[in-house]
């Protein structure tokens, strides 16, 4: 195993641009260890030492021969007031590539080495600034394409799921004092909470561990998006309505059948949340090869989606064919759509259908409704409160449902009249998997994990 991180010295001193690459107004060096200052004297024109702590100091960069390198502004943060833990400089320079790595330059020769990836963050973690799932709402927040996405990751970096975590920890530490207690002293004639309650007590627990994994469906689609799926039979109107969902020309319209033969992808953004949206080949029998293969693509893309857009031709009817098409499709996620609805004259009552919406691509005529019918269905429950805590990572999720199989089969254990002793290694487990989501028993192999997926800089 070849770890991110080399083993951690307290107070050792690094440092790196933490603004993305290439031009802007502002870059940031940031340096941090025990020597951060002293560091920062050595190319800054002005006195740095007794500088309080979070004040702007106005100097300029200079290199070993005294030469002017760039107007700056020197923030020291001291101590435990700073973001790691350990003093801190950051030097705000004009923006752009080259002047910013050329005071990074100065800063590792004048003693500080270069930082790794997600080593401040690090640094924090080690010095109790943040726990690790908050280390890891970092990169979510820094990584989130939606607003939903910032709000889960500022949520979790606040220390919301950290408090939940720290409270299903303090009731089953609770519980296990009292489980160790009846078999360290059976005999001493102690108090002991009736066997009701404490089955009803962990229950709870395992619920509310339960009602927290049962977040992550939808936070995975928050933190990752959607893959949406148009399908069809040939000449129904897929392509045109993935020209009117995106509103650009990205799919080729023709009247002639079949004309898309692959799997088609393009990015879009649809009430707030990322969209892949697919076009696929138009399923019908067929005995021409490539054609066939797209077929194949097509069902391929409709198992991995996570909703399907059912293209329709309204104005041709439902026959055997449209029927036998609505049966192979996975309706808790088909949203059935009737295109063409100009073309039809009277009414027309699709109500019989999973999820009906009417449109017209061609004149985009009822969008808004599919926009609508496609909210319905990806939030079963409704989206999200800014206030609901939500599992977006899939480490923490897996964490949570081995604490919940633990607790599950600790009070199946204790309702079949288990021994304490033989049950105590259950809870132990559940609170050693809690315990790994805020990093209170995690392996250095799992830190290097998380913290290589950081940028450097942050």
């Amino acid at each position: 195993m070849h770890f991110t991180h080399r083993p951690y010295i307290p107070g050792e001193t690094i440092a790196a641009i933490a603004t993305p690459p290439g031009e802007g107004g502002v870059a940031i060096i940031r340096i941090s260890g025990d020597d951060a200052i002293i560091v920062g004297q050595k190319i800054f024109s002005r006195s740095l030492k007794n500088t309080p702590s979070h004040t702007v100091k106005y100097g300029h960069v200079i290199d070993s021969s005294g030469k002017r390198i760039d107007d700056v502004l020197a923030i020291p943060m001291l101590g435990k007031r700073s973001f790691t833990g350990e003093n801190t400089l950051e030097i705000h320079c004009h923006g752009g590539a080259l002047i910013s790595r050329r005071i990074l330059e100065l800063a590792l020769n004048a003693g500080a080495r270069p930082a790794g990836p997600g080593e401040f963050s690090f640094k924090a973690f080690i010095n109790g600034k943040i726990d690790l799932s908050q280390a890891e709402a970092i990169a979510e927040l820094i990584a989130a394409k939606n607003e939903i996405a910032v709000d889960a990751a500022e949520a979790q970096l606040e220390g919301k799921l950290s408090e939940k975590i720290k409270d299903f920890q303090e009731q089953l530490t609770e519980i296990a004092a009292v489980l160790e207690a009846r078999v360290d002293f059976p005999d001493e004639g102690l108090e002991f909470s009736e066997e009701e309650v404490i089955i009803a007590d962990i229950a709870a627990i395992s619920d509310k561990i339960k009602n927290l994994i049962d977040t992550f469906q939808n936070g995975r689609m928050i933190h990752e998006g959607l893959a949406i799926c148009l399908v069809g039979s040939p000449n129904v109107g897929k392509s045109s309505l993935m020209n009117a969902l995106l509103d650009k020309n990205r799919a080729i319209v023709s009247s002639v059948p079949g004309t898309t033969r692959d799997i088609l992808e393009d990015d879009m953004r649809l009430n707030g949340i990322n969209i892949r949206l697919i076009d696929t080949a138009g399923i019908r029998e067929t005995t021409e090869e490539i054609e066939a293969e797209g077929i194949r693509r097509t069902h391929s893309a409709i198992a991995d989606a996570d909703l399907v857009l059912l293209v329709l031709d309204a104005n041709k009817g439902i026959g055997e064919e449209e029927k036998n098409l609505i049966a192979k499709m996975p309706e808790a996620k088909t949203v059935t759509i009737f295109n063409k609805i100009d073309l039809i004259k009277g009414d027309f009552d699709p109500k019989d259908f999973p999820h009906p919406v009417k449109i017209s691509a061609l004149n985009k005529w009822g969008l808004e409704d599919l926009t609508k019918k496609i909210d319905e269905v990806i939030w079963e429950k409704g989206p999200p409160s800014k206030e609901e805590i939500i599992i977006t990572n899939i480490r923490h999720k897996n964490a949570l449902q081995k604490a919940h199989e633990s607790c599950e089969r600790l009070t199946e254990g204790l309702i079949q009249g288990i021994s304490p002793e033989f049950l105590t290694p259950d809870i132990r487990n559940a609170l050693y998997e809690l315990g790994s989501i805020i990093g209170t028993n995690v392996s250095e192999d799992i830190l290097s994990a998380i913290f290589s997926k950081f940028c450097i800089g942050k």
